[in-house]
């Protein structure tokens, strides 16, 4: 499924057929409601962006609160806490362009 301001499917690839953008391993934390709402308020919002998400999620409390996550529901992006709580579409693209050019910025000094 490629159709942009979807709920994202487990193990589902945002922006899977553009292969030359990095990757990122996105799990989502929380009860199955939120992280719906919020999978597709994170589709929307960074489906312009040239990165690659992979989502999984995770609905046990138990294996969350393990982790550290308190908040429902919780972003979790290649094994650190990246967002939390049901945020603004605005602050998700704010989070993910800093990422991009993190990433963009170390791959050049590299």
């Amino acid at each position: 499924m490629n159709e942009a301001c979807h709920t994202m499917d487990h193990g589902e690839i945002l922006n899977a057929d553009k292969t030359g953008y990095p990757l990122f391993h996105a799990v989502l934390y929380g009860d199955r409601v939120s992280t719906a709402k919020f999978s597709k308020r994170l589709s929307c919002s960074i489906k312009h962006l040239p990165l690659r998400v992979e989502f999984t999620y995770e609905y046990d409390t138990e294996k969350s609160l393990e982790k550290g996550i308190t908040k429902d529901p919780t972003l979790v992006l290649d094994k650190e806490i990246f967002l939390e709580g049901l945020v603004q579409a605005e602050t998700i693209t704010e989070a993910f362009e800093k990422l991009f050019d993190r990433t963009i910025k170390s791959a050049i000094l590299s």
